[in-house]
């Protein structure tokens, strides 16, 4: 069964520092090792659905989203429509920055029976992959932290 899954990451940066580097939707290849593109239907706000172009090895697939959280500076969250999990970026300040937690969520119906299917089939069991996002999620972290502390 999915499990949810989370890493966390102390950046010397400002909360409204971090948001506009996590916010740039346009820049989301240069942090995830996996998502090439996230593209907004709209304004990046609660509601727009984004269309976004994954990448692992050779396997390329689209997948798309909908933002079900906003709220500057604190966190900005969205659901994928073809497994039901929430990935949330959840930020706090700290004493010398801000902590960010990247988290991914399982809906309580589970992941549907032919996602499920396709991760053990193309993406190694969800064992391997359910570590493979969790690694991503940690290099998601140290790239969001480079950039914005510079």
């Amino acid at each position: 069964m999915p499990k949810n899954l989370e890493a966390s990451i102390e950046i010397a940066a400002s909360p409204a520092q971090v948001w506009s580097v996590l916010t740039d939707l346009g820049r989301i290849s240069e942090f995830s090792p996996t998502t090439r593109k996230m593209i907004a239907l709209g304004g990046v706000r609660t509601g727009t659905f984004t269309l976004n172009i994954n990448k692992d090895g050779w396997k390329i697939w689209p997948t798309t989203s909908r933002i079900v959280r906003f709220e500057p500076n604190q966190v900005f969250a969205f659901q994928m429509n073809e497994n039901r999990t929430v990935w949330s970026y959840e930020l706090e300040p700290t004493a010398t920055g801000t902590r960010v937690t990247e988290s991914r969520v399982v809906a309580p119906k589970g992941v549907p029976a032919p996602v499920r299917g396709m991760i053990n089939v193309a993406l190694g069991g969800e064992q391997q992959f359910e570590a493979n996002l969790v690694s991503g999620m940690r290099e998601t972290l140290a790239r969001v932290k480079a950039a914005a502390e510079r």
